[in-house]
């Protein structure tokens, strides 16, 4: 594979000829459901950037949403790949064990940041992941129901799609959805739900956790609360150190149990191993997936081991859950990103995209927020600073004109007007900004 460099477009179009022909055919092969942002068709990737079918370099600031931490086809992971296909490709862990699965676990179990003695289950994706985390929260606490958060994303199966909160476009037309789902509204400080001031607030978001039991939710049904660390798809929202505390306490004078879905925070995206880390409480139960098999499908449920071993015999696994392929490049992940330090990486990452963003608000009026933390940040673009409208026709906009010059990033945000950056953590500081740079000409074009 070659060295890629980049970014560049050199066909006078993207997509070009050869993408074009092959998305006319995707189109007619695949569901319209399936977005597409991105119209070119990946031919091979290298850290940061990769190139398509015809010849385009791009840089990615999405990284598979936040699934290459460790960038396209780190060799290391490739090598680990190879050397356990050369074995084996798989065997049902149920049937028989095998080594990699036993060996990852006690890994998580090691560092995910949850007090006292732990035991973990893998599967295949965050939403899997997600709906067997409450399955065990259940059949622990035998009680059936769950809080979620509005602007939470938590999958697209039946179970999952009813803790997500986004309707458009993940849940129309999809109903009816599982019962005993109650939501509330999350400690989103740029849009206080509660129409407070995050100056003078004193935290008021975390007194209406108590309220919520009285006319919503008897907490003798609830089971668990669900929470993401960093809001994604909701727009990379961090909810104050006091709400999460006062959330513990809460679910233990109830006994809930407290699950961090850190399917996207996960894998140092944030500055830390688990964006957990960065809590004053700990969960119960975490969920990881995305970044911890660099592109291979893995997921996995993390908890207190009194907790996990509450399912009976046979009540939780899957025919490839924690696969032995799948287990070796998240083994080699993990040596990969504890070795190099990649929690420095991401903070590096992030304070070069705070800054840049930071300069871009005060020269673009339509930016009404910039926030994140680590290598996790975003911007939130709005027509007027005072009335905060959402500008979801800018973002769009700026979207397609960025993958234009070469660069790839993606909107987020219940309103879609949210621009989220989770650009690989292997990525330069050159390429870093030279993105950043495409990003602040396209701005000023659109809002010209």
């Amino acid at each position: 594979m070659k060295k890629l460099t980049g970014p560049k477009i050199v066909t006078p179009s993207v997509p070009g000829p050869k993408a074009q022909a092959l998305f006319e055919k995707h189109v007619k092969n695949t569901p319209t459901g399936m977005s597409r942002v991105l119209p070119t068709f990946v031919a091979q990737g290298d850290g940061a950037l990769f190139e398509d079918v015809d010849g385009n370099v791009f840089l990615d600031f999405a990284a598979g949403i936040s699934v290459l931490n460790v960038g396209y086809s780190n060799p290391e992971v490739v090598q680990a790949v190879k050397d356990q296909a050369d074995k084996f490709f798989h065997t049902m862990v149920n049937c028989v064990l095998y080594e990699q699965y036993t060996e990852l676990a006690s890994r998580l179990n090691d560092i995910v940041p949850i007090p006292g003695e732990k035991k973990t289950l893998f599967l295949n994706s965050g939403a899997e992941a997600n709906e067997n985390a409450i399955k065990i929260a259940r059949k622990y606490t035998k009680k059936t129901d769950v809080i979620v958060f509005a602007g939470a994303f938590h999958g697209r199966t039946l179970l999952t799609m009813s803790l997500t909160s986004k309707i458009k476009p993940y849940k129309l037309g999809f109903g009816p959805f599982a019962p005993g789902v109650h939501r509330i509204d999350f400690p989103y400080c740029y849009r206080c739900p509660w129409g407070q001031c995050k100056e003078t607030c004193k935290t008021f978001c975390a007194t209406r956790l108590e309220e919520f039991f009285v006319e919503y939710a008897a907490p003798e049904d609830v089971a668990a609360v669900f929470i993401e660390p960093v809001q994604g798809e909701g727009g990379f929202i961090l909810p104050p150190n006091e709400y999460l505390t006062e959330l513990r306490r809460v679910c233990d004078k109830y006994g809930i149990i407290l699950i961090a879905d850190e399917i996207q925070t996960a894998m140092c995206r944030t500055g830390k191993m688990f964006a957990c880390d960065h809590w004053p409480v700990k969960p119960d139960l975490v969920t990881i997936a995305k970044s911890i098999g660099a592109g291979i499908p893995i997921s996995a449920v993390t908890g207190k081991s009194e907790i996990m071993d509450a399912p009976q015999t046979g009540g939780i696994g899957g025919t490839f859950s924690g696969n032995p392929i799948a287990a070796a490049a998240a083994l080699k992940v993990l040596e990969i990103m504890e070795r190099d330090n990649y929690e420095s990486k991401a903070r590096h990452v992030g304070e070069i995209v705070m800054a840049r963003l930071t300069k871009m608000q005060e020269k673009y009026s339509v930016i009404g927020d910039v926030r994140g933390i680590g290598a996790m940040m975003a911007a939130e673009f709005v027509k007027d600073r005072n009335t905060k409208e959402p500008a979801k026709e800018i973002v769009d906009e700026i979207v397609k004109n960025c993958w234009k010059k070469g660069l790839l990033v993606l909107s987020a945000g219940a309103r879609g007007n949210v621009l989220r950056f989770l650009m690989p953590l292997v990525i330069t500081d050159d390429q870093l900004n030279e993105g950043f740079d495409i990003l602040d000409s396209v701005i000023a074009e659109v809002c010209n």
